[in-house]
């Protein structure tokens, strides 16, 4: 699984108790916030033990399943061995494995999740290493799912709590769920009518998802836009020209966007502090540019792929990645570390004809370029012997940032470096 990741949902197993199993034989199909994906088992034997059902979520860390693996007596006499477990990782020796799984469990035995709330192991360990009490965990406000305590609000919590330490001690614990805000009561008392002749379509669990994120995304972040028309005529007179031989040379299609991708990719190492997170009121700065790349699926749904270390690629290499993330998105064959670790954001609206949009932050990051329909326009040619109209190739990039942490002077000098990347493209160039 990705770093971020901390949990997952099964969607199907694959195989049942009993089955045999070879090495690399996926076993079940798990479900992550964007992602499908198998997980395989690490060696040959026998399924024994399922210990989640289909739609359980699981913690990263936690044994779902048992295997027999060939010299085992007595499966369920002893400690899962390692090669025997499968889990979010290969461990690389038994006796290692289970000393680890004893120590997850005495670390978080003194927290608890109760029935109203579900603590992640990562949580807990945070309250156990900063001396916090269940009674004073259950008063920490969450915002994840179900008012669950993410990792982000532990570190929220632990910046403020020494300066309100009586706040914390006389919260009500009663009760951990949030009151409904005032849209919530009001849609709960608005029921939908619904016609004879209507049809009634279930969201998806991936749509669900995607509109929890949007409503988060747009709660969290101040929102503002800056947008600037690009001249790309050169680029155009250049793919035209060079796009058949690369084909036949590279065996890629080179469609614009791995070019813009390159021209985001440098402005942002022009401008590092777009190349940021926010977690609470600590700004973390990305070392590494990795490129998220909005791609619409079949059915409407919306993953992110993420070209990592996008400004390391020439143009060739950001070809490839962009081509092959694309297809796997299609193809419904992404693994979870190809949607993981992004640090900035674009999604093409002219893709769908679409001129300038107002993309909505992907967070934990703080920007989003929107690339509109490349359009040709009659446009004002500035020459040494005077001004005259001529057909251009122009498109609108649309900037949408977080204002809590973006000045518009950033956000707008980052957006018009990306411009002037592509506007000052070299139609001589070779790949």
């Amino acid at each position: 699984m990705g770093e971020s990741v901390a949990e997952a949902t099964i969607t199907s197993w694959l195989k049942a108790v009993g089955d045999t199993i070879e090495q690399d034989e996926a076993v079940l199909e798990i479900a992550t916030d964007k992602v499908d994906s198998e997980v395989p088992s690490e060696v040959d034997g026998i399924l024994v033990e399922v210990l989640f059902n289909v739609d359980d979520v699981v913690q990263v860390g936690q044994t779902i399943a048992v295997i027999e693996t060939e010299g085992e007596s007595n499966a369920s006499a002893e400690a899962p061995k390692a090669e025997a477990i499968v889990a979010e990782k290969a461990p690389e020796a038994a006796a290692e494995v289970a000393q680890t799984v004893v120590a997850a469990q005495e670390t978080t035995a003194p927290i608890s999740s109760n029935g109203e709330r579900f603590y992640s192991p990562l949580v807990k360990n945070m309250a156990k290493a900063e001396g916090i009490a269940q009674a004073e965990l259950d008063a920490v406000p969450g915002t994840g799912k179900e008012g669950r305590v993410t990792k982000a609000d532990m570190q929220a919590y632990l910046t403020t709590r020494g300066t309100q330490p009586a706040k914390v001690e006389v919260a009500p614990v009663a009760s951990t769920k949030q009151a409904p805000t005032k849209t919530e009561t009001k849609k709960q008392e608005t029921p939908i009518n619904v016609g004879e002749v209507d049809e009634i379509i279930e969201m998806t669990r991936m749509g669900k998802l995607i509109a929890h994120h949007m409503v988060e995304s747009v709660q969290t972040s101040a929102h503002v836009q800056s947008f600037i028309e690009a001249d790309v005529t050169n680029i155009w007179n250049w793919r035209k020209k060079v796009k058949d031989s690369f084909m036949k040379r590279e065996g890629e299609n080179l469609t614009f966007t791995p070019i813009f991708m390159e021209a985001i990719a440098k402005a942002l190492r022009d401008f590092p502090m777009m190349n940021i997170s926010l977690q609470g009121d600590t700004i973390v700065k990305k070392k590494n540019i990795n490129l998220g790349m909005a791609a619409a699926l079949g059915n409407g749904d919306l993953i992110v792929p993420v070209i990592k270390n996008a400004d390391q690629l020439n143009l060739v290499g950001m070809t490839k990645q962009v081509n092959d993330l694309a297809s796997r998105a299609r193809d419904n064959k992404l693994k979870p570390d190809d949607i993981q670790g992004g640090t900035y954001t674009v999604t093409n609206v002219g893709t769908f004809g679409s001129i300038m949009g107002t993309p909505i932050i992907n967070q934990p990051q703080v920007g989003i370029l929107a690339l509109g329909a490349i359009r040709k326009v009659p446009a004002v040619i500035e020459t040494p012997d005077g001004d005259f109209i001529g057909i251009r190739y122009k498109m609108f990039l649309s900037h949408s940032y977080d204002h809590r942490v973006v000045n518009g002077a950033l956000g707008g000098q980052f957006v018009k470096a990306v411009k002037d990347y592509l506007e000052s493209w070299d139609t001589k160039r070779e790949i």
